[in-house]
C-alpha cells in the first residue's frame, strides 16, 4: 500500500542526509554532463547532495524536512513544485534533477517541460528504469510490491525522453559496492541492510510500504540470511564491484 501524504519528504525525510551522503562518481557523472553550465536549477534539490558546489544553483524543494538538512554553505531552498518552477524561460544555463522525478505525481510531465523550458542548456536527470529494477533480488524475491509501485511512479527513460525532445542520452550507472549513497538500488550487494530500520527509512521504496509489509519483507530477509537461502541464489552479487540495478543518466542537449 501507497502512502500518500504531501510534501512526501516532511514525512519520511527525517535522517536523509545520513544515510544518502553523496557518492562522488555519480556526482563526476552529473557535472560532466552539466557542460560548463555556470548557473544550474536543481529541481527536488532535497538536501543538496549532488548540487555543484564552483556554480551558481537555484535549489527548488517542496519539503521543510528535506531542505532543513542542506549543509550551511548551500543557499537556501526555494520552496516550490517542479509543475510551476518560479523562473523565466531560458532563465538558467542548465537544469538537473537527482532521482525525484518518480515523486513528482501528477506533475511529472509538466515538471520535466518545465526543466527544459527554464534551461538554456543541457537538462540533466538522474532516476531508475523500473523494468531494470524491479529485476533485482530485493524486488524479484521479497518485494514485489515496490516493484509495482516503481512501476506506475517511476517514468521510463524514453518516456522522459519524449517529454525533453531534442537529442537525449541514455547512459547506465552502476553502483558500487561501497556506495555511501544508500539509495534502495544499493542494497544489492548489501541484504543485511534491509534488517537495518534507518538503512530502510533512507529509501522512499521502503518508506511508502505498508508496515505490514516491511516487517514481512525483513522476516523473509533474515530468515534466508540465517538459513544460508539467500547466498546460495545470490551469493555470486558477494564478488561483485559494482552493479546495473536500472540508475540511469539522461542528458538531454536544448
Amino acid at each position: 500500500m501507497e502512502l500518500s501524504t504531501e510534501p512526501r519528504y516532511d514525512r519520511i525525510g527525517e535522517g536523509y542526509a545520513r544515510y544518502r551522503r553523496p557518492d562522488q562518481r555519480f556526482a563526476a557523472r552529473i557535472e560532466a554532463a552539466l557542460g560548463d553550465a555556470r548557473t544550474v536549477v536543481n529541481v527536488g534539490a532535497g538536501t543538496g547532495s549532488y548540487e555543484p558546489r564552483d556554480r551558481h544553483v537555484v535549489a527548488v524543494e517542496p519539503s521543510d524536512v528535506m531542505a532543513a538538512q542542506r549543509p550551511p554553505d548551500l543557499a537556501p531552498a526555494i520552496r516550490a513544485g517542479a509543475g510551476a518552477l518560479p523562473l523565466r524561460d531560458g532563465s538558467v544555463d542548465a537544469a538537473m534533477a537527482v532521482v525525484t522525478v518518480h515523486h513528482w505525481d501528477a506533475d511529472q510531465e509538466r515538471g520535466v517541460r518545465e526543466l527544459r523550458r527554464v534551461a538554456r542548456g543541457p537538462v540533466v536527470i538522474l532516476t531508475y528504469d523500473p523494468r531494470v529494477s524491479g529485476a533485482m533480488w530485493l524486488m524479484a524475491d521479497y518485494l514485489p510490491e515496490v516493484a509495482a509501485l516503481d512501476h506506475r511512479i517511476f517514468p521510463l527513460p524514453e518516456t522522459l525522453a519524449a517529454w525533453l525532445g531534442g537529442a537525449v542520452s541514455v547512459e547506465a550507472v552502476p553502483i558500487p559496492r561501497d556506495t555511501p549513497d544508500w539509495m534502495l538500488g544499493s542494497f544489492w550487494a548489501h541484504p543485511e541492510r534491509v534488517l537495518d530500520p534507518q538503512a530502510r527509512a533512507g529509501t522512499s521504496g521502503f518508506a511508502r510500504m505498508d508496515p505490514a509489509i516491511v516487517a514481512r519483507t525483513v522476516d523473509a530477509v533474515q530468515r534466508d540470511l540465517g538459513s544460508g537461502a539467500w547466498d546460495e541464489r545470490h551469493g555470486h552479487l558477494r564478488e561483485l564491484e559494482a552493479y546495473d540495478a536500472g540508475l540511469r543518466l539522461i542528458v538531454a542537449a536544448p
